[in-house]
Order: C-alpha cells, then sequence, then structure tokens
C-alpha cells in the first residue's frame, strides 16, 4: 500500500508541473517544456520522447518514451521510465469552471525504483528541486492555480524496485495499478494487483479526503489485502507518513500460502500455533515504527490467545507482550502427539522404546524476535508432558529463549525454575528445576512409560542437552539432581512375598521413604545410593537408566531387617531391558556374592577375635600379670616404669 501511494503522489507531481503548458502548444515544444517544468519541480534529469496531442472532445497528450532521474547519491538508475504515457484533460471543464481535470492517466509497462538510506534520505522526497517551477507562457499568471483532479488513473504491468540500506532490494513485477478518484474533495478508490512470487495478490482500498491523504493527512481508511486464499482487512485513519490507526483483521487459512503469495518466506508454522489464524485487534503505528495491539484476540485453530502487546518495528523487532490462553496445546511444537488427535501417525512419530524422534528441529525461528512475554494458561499440553494453571515469563534475547517457570502445576505439584533453549551456535537445551508434591506415577508415565511407583516427591534437576533432534539432545543429557518421595508404593513387586516366600511379581509394596541422588552423563541418568525405607524391610539401589537409549539396567536389593532370631536375609533383584517392557527378575548371581560377603566378613570377625586372644595371652605371660581383673594397659605401663627405675638406679650404683 506504501508503494501505490508514492507511486500516485510521483504521478501527480508530474501532472501539476506539466499539465499547463499542453494549452495553446504546438506538439513539437510541449514534450521540451514539460521536461523543462518536471526538471524545476523535482531537481532530476527528465527526457520526454515521441509527443503526440489531441484537442477535442477531451485535451491530450501521449509520449511514446518517459525517463525521469533518480537522486544523485541513488544507485538504482532512473527512478521512472516508460515505454508510453498518455494524459486526457477535460476541455469543457477548463473553460467552463477554470478547472484542470484529469481524465485520465496511462502508463505501460513503467518501471519505478525506489530508494532509502538509513539517514533518512528517500528517492522520492523531492528535496533538491529547486522550488522555482512556474508554468512558462507567454504572460505570467497573475491568478490563483487552478484546481487539479485525477478522475481516472491505470497503470499496467508496472515494475516496482524497493531498495533500502541494510536489507536485500525487493522487486515487483506485473503490477496493475487502477484509481478512481470522481470528486477532488471526495474519497478515491484504488485498486492494485501485485504478483511478488506470481500468484496475484489484489489489494483494494477506499480513502476519504483523498486530497488531503496526499498532502500528508490523516484520513479514514478501509483497506484490504487479499493472498493465496487468506485476507487482511484494515478499518480506521491513516496518512502517507505512515501513521495508522483502527481495527486490523486477518483470516489466513493458510499462513505459509499467504506469506508465499506476497513473496515473503514461509515460516513454516506448527498446527495450533500459526499454521492457520483468525485475529482481530485494535492497531496504533506511528510514524518511527512503533506498533501497538490492543484487544488482541487470535483463535489458532486449536488455541485461543488474547492479550495486549508493543512492537518496535526497527530492526529486528523487540516485543513486549502479555497474553493469556485457556487450555494451550503445544504438542505440534514440542514433537509430542497431544490426547485426543487424530490417532494416525506420521514419519516422525516414534513410539517410545524404539528410540526419540530423529527429525530435524528448526529453532531458526528464535532470530525473529527480541523481548519479554507474560504467559498465563489454565493447562498447556507440551505433548510428551502435561501442566496445569502455568504463569511463565518468555524471555528471548539473541536467539537464546528462556522460559522463566513462575507458577506451574504440574502432576499434582508444583514445579518452578527456568528452561532454556539456545541456538545461538547450535541448538542446545537446559534447565534448573524444582518440583514440589510431584505425583511420581502420571510423571513417570509421561516421561519413561513406567508406572511402579506411586507417590508424592520433592525433586531438583540441572540438564543440558545438545543436537539438532530430540534424540541427539536425549543421548547427551548431562547434569545432576536429587529425590526423596514419603511414602508411597512399587507397583508389580511384593518385597514382603519376595523375601519370604521367593515369590514376588505382580503384587504391590508400601514403602514409608525414598530417597536417591544422581548424575546424568552421555544420555545415562546413573546413580548408586537410592534408599527405601519399608516397615519391616529396607532396599538399597545402584545402576543405569538409559535416557537416551531408553531402557534400564538396575541393582535393587531389599533387605529383611535383622531381628533377635535370625540373619538379615536380603534377595537382589535386577530391573534390566527397554522402558516398555523391562525384566524383573532375582538375581541369583549378585545374591551368592552378598552371601559370599556375609560370610567372609563373618571369618574375618573370627580371625581377628583369635588373633587378639593369643596376642593378650602372650603379653600377659610376659608382663606377669596374676590379676585377672588387672587391665592390660595399666600393667603395661606398671612394667614400664619399673624397668626405667631399676636403669636410674644402676647409673648411681
Amino acid at each position: 500500500m506504501k508503494w501505490i501511494l508514492r507511486l500516485i503522489g510521483f504521478v501527480l507531481v508530474l501532472v501539476l508541473v506539466a499539465v499547463v503548458s499542453l494549452f495553446f502548444l504546438p506538439a513539437d515544444r510541449i514534450g521540451v517544456i514539460a521536461a523543462d517544468q518536471i526538471r524545476k519541480a523535482t531537481g532530476r534529469d527528465v527526457t520526454i520522447t515521441g509527443v503526440s496531442m489531441t484537442l477535442w472532445p477531451v485535451l491530450g497528450v501521449r509520449a511514446d518514451g518517459l525517463e525521469v532521474g533518480n537522486a544523485d547519491w541513488s544507485e538504482q538508475g532512473p527512478m521512472l521510465t516508460a515505454e508510453n504515457a498518455a494524459i486526457g484533460v477535460d476541455l469543457m471543464a477548463y473553460i467552463r469552471d477554470r478547472e484542470i481535470r484529469i481524465t485520465n492517466i496511462e502508463a505501460t509497462r513503467p518501471t519505478i525504483r525506489l530508494e532509502s538510506r538509513a539517514d533518512g534520505r528517500a528517492s522520492w522526497v523531492f528535496t533538491d528541486a529547486s522550488g522555482e517551477a512556474q508554468i512558462e507562457t507567454e504572460t505570467a499568471p497573475t491568478r490563483d492555480a487552478q484546481p487539479l483532479s485525477i478522475q481516472k488513473l491505470q497503470i499496467t504491468d508496472a515494475t516496482l524496485v524497493y531498495a533500502a540500506e541494510g536489507s536485500d532490494t525487493l522487486s515487483y513485477s506485473g503490477v496493475d495499478l487502477f484509481l478512481d478518484w470522481p470528486e477532488r474533495l471526495g474519497p478515491a478508490t484504488i485498486d492494485a494487483t501485485l504478483r511478488p512470487s506470481g500468484t496475484p495478490v489484489e489489494v483494494d482500498a477506499t480513502i476519504g479526503g483523498f486530497a488531503g491523504f496526499i498532502a500528508g493527512q490523516v484520513q479514514p481508511v478501509k483497506a484490504s489485502i487479499e493472498a493465496g486464499g487468506g485476507l487482511l482487512t484494515l478499518d480506521g485513519r491513516a496518512s502517507t507518513a505512515g501513521e495508522v490507526a483502527g481495527t486490523l483483521g486477518l483470516n489466513l487459512p493458510d499462513t505459509d500460502t499467504f506469506m508465499a503469495a506476497l513473496g515473503l518466506p514461509r515460516p513454516g508454522l506448527p498446527a495450533k500455533l500459526g499454521e492457520s489464524v483468525e485475529m482481530s485487534t485494535q492497531l496504533t503505528l506511528t510514524a518511527d515504527r512503533r506498533l501497538s495491539l490492543r484487544d488482541l484476540r487470535a483463535d489458532l485453530m486449536g488455541n485461543m490467545l488474547t492479550g495486549a502487546a508493543d512492537i518496535s518495528l526497527n530492526g529486528t523487532p523487540t516485543i513486549n507482550a502479555q497474553l493469556n490462553a485457556g487450555a494451550l496445546d503445544l504438542s505440534s511444537a514440542t514433537g509430542g502427539a497431544s490426547e485426543g488427535g487424530s490417532g494416525g501417525s506420521s514419519s516422525s512419530e516414534t513410539e517410545v522404546g524404539t528410540g526419540w524422534p530423529t527429525d530435524p528441529i528448526d529453532a531458526s525461528g528464535l532470530a525473529g524476535f527480541n523481548g519479554e512475554i507474560a504467559l498465563a494458561a489454565s493447562s498447556i499440553d507440551l505433548g510428551q508432558f502435561k501442566l496445569g494453571p502455568t504463569r511463565t515469563l518468555l524471555r528471548n534475547d539473541n536467539s537464546r529463549m528462556v522460559f522463566e517457570l513462575r507458577e506451574v502445576a504440574a502432576y499434582n505439584g508444583t514445579l518452578v525454575g527456568e528452561f532454556v533453549v539456545n541456538n545461538r551456535s547450535g541448538l542446545s537445551v537446559g534447565g534448573n528445576l524444582t518440583a514440589r508434591g510431584l505425583g511420581l506415577q502420571p510423571f513417570l508415565r509421561d516421561a519413561a512409560d513406567l508406572e511402579m511407583l506411586t507417590g508424592k516427591a520433592n525433586a531438583q534437576v540441572k540438564f543440558l542437552g545438545v543436537g539438532s533432534n530430540v534424540d541427539a539432545i536425549m543421548k547427551s543429557l548431562s547434569g545432576n539432581g536429587s529425590f526423596n518421595v514419603a511414602g508411597g508404593t512399587i507397583e508389580g513387586l511384593d518385597l514382603d512375598g519376595l523375601l519370604k516366600f521367593g515369590r514376588g511379581n505382580g503384587r504391590t509394596t508400601v514403602f514409608e521413604d525414598m530417597s536417591a541422588s544422581f548424575r546424568m552423563e552421555g544420555g545415562n541418568l546413573l546413580n548408586d545410593d537410592l534408599l527405601v525405607v519399608l516397615r519391616s524391610f529396607e532396599a538399597r539401589g545402584a545402576g543405569r537408566v538409559g535416557l537416551g537409549q531408553q531402557d534400564i539396567d538396575y541393582l535393587f536389593t531389599p533387605t529383611a531387617l535383622k531381628g533377635d532370631d535370625g540373619p538379615d536375609l536380603a534377595i537382589p533383584v535386577r530391573i534390566r531391558g527397554p522402558w516398555a517392557d523391562p525384566s524383573i527378575l532375582p538375581d541369583l548371581d549378585s545374591a551368592i556374592d552378598l552371601k559370599l560377603d556375609e560370610k567372609l566378613e563373618a571369618e574375618k570377625a573370627k580371625i581377628e577375635a583369635r588373633a587378639k586372644d593369643k596376642v593378650r595371652e602372650k603379653v600377659t605371660r610376659e608382663l606377669g600379670v596374676t590379676d585377672e581383673g588387672q587391665d592390660l594397659e595399666d600393667a603395661t605401663k606398671k612394667k614400664l616404669e619399673d624397668e626405667v627405675k631399676k636403669g636410674l638406679r644402676s647409673l648411681f650404683d
């Protein structure tokens, strides 16, 4: 729309300074005079060739060639070139009302080159003109300038080239433009067709008080852009200085198709997150490119967002937004499958136990903006994980996005901390999270398809993963953490039955406390201090949980607490295999090793006791201790004192 308005304004400048020179002049002088007047008005070199003229019933001039030079600092070539151009004037209106009424302006295959610099210079601003342009006739005009209007403007097959310093040059060809402006002080209708990518883009606008609008005044505007089956509408007020205010509407059944029709990259947004959009908002855009959105309501065809935002459009957009959502579904962005879906599968979907998805993760969108977005949602579906009421602050700075979890309800507990996605030099994810009262069974079901443990856990974890897909990230996980569960059950394993009767599968163990710390290396979770306390037993565990390979190799050793009537009884249990179907069996080798260790400890104690007895017997004999109640240490000291006294006496004898 901005380009269209600049094009119209440029044409009006040409008409204002040249049209009066058409009267009472032979055709061979019209081209020279018009070119000179345009040069004085714009400060640009002008060449007009092949001029012909008609006088009745419409005064008209046609030029076979037209060229208007660009600013002296421009590198784009002439600002305007056209193979032929024609202007028609209502002669009777001029004779009757002294009004210059342009009935039509036509241009075929023109090329308009616009250029702007970072310092504010623009090729369509004629600041280098002399400002002394006037219509040269045999006598100088002594009356006010006549009113001017253009009833019809038609430009076909135009090429628009726009070069902004620091940005790629944009070029649109096959542009058609039609202006209908029947009354000079009334509204104008603009219809334009652009083909940035070969697909027609239709632009329709009605501008009230068009004469004031092209002079820079704010005027009522209704406009629409239709492309690729999508529609953008504006109903409000605007000016040629870039000021806009009003109601903005957006209806995009397919965002990728709409953007491609505009000649822009396909954003590739996931389903329910912008793949399709219906949006309305109160928009305000200032001349310094600051955008304000109020009463924002966006239906993403599965997610609904409301709120407000302030955006700076100078360079990389900077966003400050407050958004609210109901049940927010982010499963399409995280690669997980949300419940209640179609039930179909795609090549990127992978069942738990057969490996993580290997499809590349495109995180290039992190470079698209900076700023902060506060989000409140009644629930969040991350595909693999489910969250309840959530308040979070998203901060993005130079492709590093931090999710600050201020208040998150998760698995009947709460979750706080932060989650980081960094794409500055390759993709990495990390976090520092603390959970309180986390329901173990639903969490482990979503995280690892395990349902053995129940209870409420307090946990802390720090982690970091690097890679271009989920599989690589999970196989690179590193970090550490700890957890504690105050009471719960182990489903499918009856330690009491296992220890008493040798049968433990298919039943349940109730424990009073469970705690452990762990570290992560190369996608493996390693633990060696698991402690589970039961009423009459305790159990310890150590082993590996393959977060990357989705497998487990863990030794769990329940031990009957020692009683007065016998020794401890321990039966190690080995849990081994894929997450989807691990085997849980008594580990006889470990049991034998454990018994052997116990026997060795017992034999060692007996040997130590016999050795002590022999040493005591010999020392007693050597010291000559006769009193059975006398302490060996006291006897030794007395013997040493006696020997020292004997030695001293011998020195004086």
